[in-house]
């Protein structure tokens, strides 16, 4: 028995990886986040398969389903949007399977990162501009070290990917102002990229905030 832990990418079933399809085709237990992915990420998996929402499962009704697994021998395919290793809140769950002697294996996924360049249609490491990419979070519920403080990553004057921040926008737009970011600072703003549906704002630093209001964009996009 063993769980994969799955990157999903940003949802677009062709973006998958040919052993993620593979596994998720075969698992006899699937859990995926139902709000987040669409069920054609699924692609054709086992009719007898069971499909659980992760959306709506706490940690310790996850980790039931891993035992029920584990008791019938059953492998687990568990999707993450984008790369599981990033954002993706595994390491409570990796503590737990190891704990029981669980095996457990995670398959890389395109990370949303990735993902808004693309739509984007520009390299993030240009020649002759920006040689270094942070990718960072605005400080929310869950804690910020110190040392990584988010005016103190801006004020490197790199190219920032700032994950599940847009709802803290204006908090966001001052720190990089007072960083010594000008307000004609290019920047773009993506929520589901390389999806229907998507949405893709080019505009600069100054116009960022008024740009993700009339948008009516929330957490879940990208600000780069």
């Amino acid at each position: 028995m063993k769980v994969y832990c799955i990157g999903a990418g940003p949802g677009d079933p062709e973006l998958l990886t040919v052993k993620a399809q593979r596994i998720i085709q075969q698992a006899p237990v699937i859990i995926y986040p139902f709000s987040l992915l669409e069920p054609k990420i699924l692609g054709s998996p086992s009719a007898q398969a069971q499909i659980h929402d992760s959306s709506r499962l706490h940690a310790e009704q996850v980790f039931a389903i891993y035992k029920q697994a584990q008791e019938k021998g059953e492998d687990v395919a568990r999707l993450y949007p984008g790369d599981p290793a990033l954002y993706g809140a595994i390491t409570e769950q990796i503590r737990w399977l190891k704990r029981q002697g669980i095996e457990y294996e995670i398959i890389p996924g395109v990370s949303f990162f990735c993902a808004g360049a693309a739509a984007l249609g520009r390299e993030l490491t240009a020649p002759g501009g920006g040689q270094t990419l942070i990718l960072t979070r605005f400080k929310g519920r869950t804690p910020i070290p110190a040392k990584e403080e988010f005016i103190k990553l801006a004020e490197h004057q790199a190219t920032m990917v700032i994950h599940l921040s847009a709802h803290q926008a204006q908090r966001l737009v001052s720190q990089l102002l007072e960083a010594g970011y000008s307000p004609g600072t290019p920047a773009a703003v993506l929520a589901k990229p390389l999806r229907p549906g998507s949405t893709k704002i080019i505009t600069t630093l100054g116009e960022l905030v008024w740009q993700i209001s009339q948008a009516g964009i929330r957490n879940s996009a990208l600000v780069m």
